[in-house]
């Protein structure tokens, strides 16, 4: 039988959780809020909103495709791409997080859940099994590509339209972290045997 609460009526004690909550949304995804303390226009944030959304939809595939290298890389550079896919995957953390906080700071509502994620991507998505180890390094330069492509399309709109905030957060904090990952994993793709024999390097010379 319920317990009477502090009024004497049958019914949830004081303090005890309301669960199973269900109620309309405060702000539909896709829309902005007035943010009159930005001084931008409407039109130019729920623009940026939007592209940024797709950057953010791209960056958190990239992230998650670091975590699967991470967890099923295999071979002789293991220990080394292991290592280097964990830090790769780190920094996409913080990368994500500053696109997102840029989201609502304009307004705007920033992409979430995995499902969303998944129908926004242009990243392709890899198989749930192991691949090679090249196979894996191509598929981490190709998102890196797609992103810096991405990146210098936002940078340029937004200084047209005179987002200067966006603008800087896109170069200063996404374009250049890519490019550095992007350098790291292209070096690993390059030929090149461990050591030169010794009639090799002299007809090298």
């Amino acid at each position: 039988m319920p317990k009477k609460n502090s009024s004497g009526t049958h019914g949830l004690l004081h303090g005890e959780p309301l669960v199973h909550q269900r109620a309309k949304e405060i702000q539909p995804y896709g829309t902005v809020t007035h943010a009159i303390h930005l001084q931008l226009e409407q039109p130019v944030r729920l623009e940026m909103t939007e592209q940024l959304n797709q950057l953010l939809a791209d960056s958190m595939s990239l992230r998650d495709l670091y975590k699967k290298a991470h967890w099923q890389v295999a071979g002789p550079t293991f220990y080394q791409l292991h290592l280097l896919f964990d830090k790769h995957f780190d920094e996409q953390v913080e990368i994500v997080d500053t696109i997102a906080e840029r989201i609502q700071l304009l307004g705007g509502l920033a992409i979430a859940m995995a499902a969303d994620v998944a129908e926004t991507t242009r990243i392709e998505r890899p198989p749930r099994g192991r691949e090679e180890v090249p196979v894996v390094l191509s598929r981490l330069l190709e998102a890196h590509q797609v992103i810096i492509e991405q990146c210098r399309e936002i940078a340029e709109r937004s200084s047209k339209i005179g987002d200067q905030g966006t603008n800087d957060m896109v170069v200063s904090d996404v374009l250049r972290e890519n490019e550095l990952q992007s350098w790291f994993i292209s070096e690993h793709l390059v030929e090149t045997p461990l050591a030169l024999s010794t009639e090799t390097a002299k007809a090298a010379d």
